[in-house]
């Protein structure tokens, strides 16, 4: 009974860090129910669900990073939590990307024009800084013995590798993630998320404990703002060039070396 009560204020911390996560995406939900309602205008429309978007996800993360780091020794029990929001975001955020990279294939593919682009990219921008505020506001309040508002202002640098080795892990990991985006889209919904949620966890498992595989330069701005200002040139090349050359590099492969092979092959059996 004695080994029960010592562990259930922590029980009661998991179990209130978990709720602001969830609470957090109710309301962006009613937030999105809302905007789609009264906003019209499609470049208003879209800064706003993205802005909602980004920082759902960002807010989530910086919640699910202090939980990873309470109980670091039972890593499965992080990948559980990535793979269960992965899914909660890849159900609720249908429509948006939350990632500048998402936004840069989108553009560089055709399917998204620069004026677009421009205005979600500015959206998950400003909502990542907001979302690092708000969070700093919500620990700030106490709600945990983890929450105090001086966790948010630390710089922990995420980086534990040279930088060749993080700029490559962040690279890949862009290039897979985007590549499976890209390739999964005749999927059935329903399998798609569960793949893709997957894939997530994987690629956190795998390049974690290097980089952090955050992917995602919004995100990475608003979980390590502090680091960015303190050793910009070094993690603007990790966490914002890397995952850029990621998408440049998928790109270039699925849409001019793979089909260039290919009529190459084709023509030489003609002959």
């Amino acid at each position: 009974m004695s080994a029960l009560q010592r562990l259930w204020p922590q029980v009661q911390d998991t179990c209130t860090s978990l709720g602001l996560m969830l609470s957090i995406v109710l309301f962006m939900g009613l937030g999105r129910v809302i905007a789609r309602q009264q906003l019209h205008r499609p470049l208003v429309h879209a800064f706003v669900l993205e802005f909602l978007a980004t920082f759902q996800l960002c807010c989530c993360t910086h919640e699910l990073q202090l939980l990873s780091a309470q109980d670091s020794t039972h890593p499965t029990w992080t990948l559980t939590l990535i793979y269960f929001f992965s899914l909660v975001h890849g159900l609720t955020l249908v429509g948006t990307s939350s990632n500048p990279c998402g936004v840069m294939m989108q553009m560089m593919l055709g399917g998204m024009s620069p004026e677009m682009g421009a205005v979600r990219l500015s959206s998950q921008l400003v909502s990542a800084l907001c979302s690092r505020y708000c969070i700093s506001a919500l620990w700030n309040l106490g709600l945990t013995k983890y929450h105090f508002s001086e966790r948010s202002l630390a710089c922990k640098n995420p980086i534990h590798a040279d930088l060749p080795k993080a700029i490559i892990t962040e690279a890949i990991c862009s290039f897979i993630f985007h590549s499976a985006l890209l390739h999964f889209q005749e999927v059935r919904t329903k399998l798609r998320i569960h793949l893709l949620a997957a894939l997530i966890t994987f690629l956190a498992y795998a390049g974690g404990s290097l980089t952090g595989a955050v992917f995602n330069p919004a995100l990475a701005l608003s979980l390590h703002f502090v680091c960015f200002d303190e050793a910009f040139s070094q993690f603007f090349i990790v966490y914002w060039l890397a995952p850029s050359l990621g998408i440049l590099l998928m790109i270039l492969m699925f849409s001019f070396f793979l089909p260039w092979l290919h009529n190459n092959n084709t023509i030489n059996k003609k002959e």
